[in-house]
């Protein structure tokens, strides 16, 4: 396996890892052991811990950046929030993914990790701005339901069948058909 290879399978073990304990409860232990490797192999890949977290921020930030430009593709305005709404849906399915975002923002005590956190947002806020054409308050509007819905995800809140939690999406079926969460014109279940 060459070094591209074995870097790639230790991402993709680490994510596991920082996801179910954050920067500072995770070992590279656990994740050298996980990916197959020596922890001084994992060191010659990674110098420090927090370079491997950095790695994942970005490559989390990416997914999502991937995920809302197919979801999007020619689609402006509305009908472009709408679509990336409902793909981020599908994509918070991985909670994984889900966990290292919210790891994420939860270790911005870190200059540097603050830093990455705040690039690969702006990167998704800008790309969002640009490809909906839209204001600026309704992107406002988009990233805020966006964090909520993180949140909601988190908690499993569409799992509770209470009133309190009825304006939360239900998994959408196969194909993104589910409600346009992060659209800013969502009512209560109990309210349609």
């Amino acid at each position: 396996m060459s070094a591209k290879e074995r870097r790639e399978a230790v991402l993709e073990a680490a994510v596991t890892e920082f996801a179910a304990r954050g920067l500072h409860g995770t070992s590279t232990e656990d994740v050298a052991r996980r990916a197959g490797i020596s922890q001084p192999y994992l060191f010659r890949l990674f110098p420090t811990k927090k370079a491997l977290f950095l790695a994942l921020v970005e490559r989390c930030f990416q997914r999502i950046a991937d995920c809302f430009a197919a979801a999007a593709g020619d689609k402006t305005g509305d009908e472009a929030l709408a679509a990336m709404g409902d793909a981020y849906e599908v994509l918070l399915e991985d909670r994984t993914l889900l966990l290292l975002q919210m790891h994420a923002y939860a270790a911005c005590e870190d200059p540097d990790i603050r830093e990455a956190t705040r690039a690969g947002y702006k990167r998704l806020w800008s790309m969002v701005e640009r490809v909906s054409g839209l204001p600026f308050d309704q992107v406002v509007a988009f990233f805020a339901m966006g964090m909520l819905i993180n949140v909601a995800a988190a908690m499993d809140l569409p799992a509770v069948d209470e009133r309190w939690t009825s304006w939360c999406p239900k998994s959408p079926a196969p194909g993104g058909t589910g409600q346009a969460s992060l659209q800013t014109n969502h009512e209560p279940a109990a309210a349609r």
